[in-house]
């Protein structure tokens, strides 16, 4: 009899405002109108926190991701006492991973030191792109200069890792620009960085009026070349778009993709949760609107969804197949409840296309899986 089994449990905290809204994001963001009500925004998330201690089940934190929106639009005051809030609330692993996203604009950097005195372990940089005319055509906010300085800063910093966000096939985007982009990231030696291509988002300005984006022979030659550089710089591949020197690789997400439990707090963060005593797998989320979720006797908190039996695989592998790394069959067991036999025939068949490798005890995707992420799910997709 296979049985659900408790996971590691990870929090993310959503912070919705920003400067701006950037013409790609499809994330719950608000552009500001005014100041940010920021400690009762706090105050209300360590409420959240609380609501949802009974998912926690005797775990400690072991990682936590704050994002947005633009969390370094947050004082160091209002992070400090999110910070203190949360390990208030809830125990923490001893050297949890605290993840804060910031926008690399030269005011947010400046508090950089004040953010990690408050406790954030490692900071993950929005920078897309380091070409002028490619951050306006995001619609980004801060300039090349901007970004290399926040990088810097970043460095001189004790985090125990830092990331920065680069973008790849961005609108008129030519083989050259692309690498150019690349190699200057790369010289200023991050100890990650999450390198992905742009794709237009439902809900989206550039969804709806698209951008001349480069075309597939363009796109797969940035990849295969960039990768190429990335690899001879030290940088390992263990994500699809995630690079890292050794024993930098991000452990929040790490935990999602291996299909880990996590709480979700704030307006509209998701969380996924096991409940081991009654065998479900239960997706959660919060209401999106901030104004609704700063009154929340208006409008309830949190909604609950089961994850059907018949979706748990394809949940488990639309994770876990991100990953570069070999899975262990008894993984699936324990994250899902369900048996090896029930998958074995998919990844047979996966297998014999080549797109992962099969062995007694594990599963592993190939670089042509990754390629073909969408064709490996498809099978999986309930119609």
């Amino acid at each position: 009899m296979v049985h659900l089994e408790l996971p590691p449990l990870s929090l993310y905290v959503h912070i919705p405002w920003c400067v701006e809204k950037c013409p790609y994001c499809d994330f719950n963001s608000h552009a500001l109108k005014g100041e940010i009500p920021e400690l009762q925004y706090v105050e209300a998330l360590l409420a959240d926190l609380r609501q949802d201690l009974l998912w926690v089940q005797g775990r400690e934190i072991q990682t936590v991701f704050i994002g947005g929106g633009t969390p370094s639009l947050l004082s160091v005051k209002a992070m400090t006492r999110l910070i203190n809030g949360l390990k208030d609330t809830v125990a923490f692993a001893y050297n949890a991973e605290i993840t804060m996203e910031a926008n690399p604009g030269t005011v947010e950097a400046e508090k950089f030191a004040g953010f990690v005195a408050a406790g954030i372990t490692r900071i993950s940089i929005g920078v897309q792109s380091l070409h002028s005319r490619q951050l306006n055509l995001l619609g980004r906010i801060h300039d090349k200069d901007q970004a290399i300085t926040a990088i810097e800063l970043a460095s001189q910093l004790p985090l125990q890792s830092f990331n920065i966000d680069l973008m790849h096939g961005l609108p008129e985007q030519q083989l050259k620009h692309g690498l150019d982009d690349l190699a200057q990231a790369i010289q200023l030696a991050p100890p990650h960085l999450s390198w992905y291509q742009l794709t237009l988002e439902p809900n989206t300005h550039f969804y709806r009026k698209p951008p001349k984006l480069p075309d597939e022979e363009v796109l797969v030659d940035i990849f295969e070349q960039g990768h190429q550089r990335l690899t001879q710089a030290g940088y390992e591949r263990y994500e699809i778009s995630g690079y890292s020197k050794p024993g930098h690789q991000c452990s929040h997400n790490l935990n999602y993709w291996t299909f880990g439990d996590y709480l979700g707090i704030g307006c509209g963060a998701h969380g996924k949760i096991t409940v081991v005593d009654s065998q479900r797998l239960l997706r959660t989320s919060k209401v999106a609107s901030p104004a609704s979720y700063l009154t929340p006797s208006k409008n309830p908190r949190i909604s609950l969804t089961d994850v059907a039996d018949d979706d748990r695989a394809f949940e488990y592998f639309m994770n876990r197949a991100r990953l570069t790394s070999a899975a262990p069959l008894e993984e699936f067991e324990r994250r899902t409840g369900q048996c090896r036999t029930q998958i074995l025939p998919y990844l047979e068949q996966q297998a014999g296309m080549g797109l992962m490798i099969l062995e007694e005890a594990n599963w592993q995707m190939t670089n042509k899986g990754l390629t073909y992420f969408n064709n490996v799910l498809e099978p999986l997709i309930r119609t």
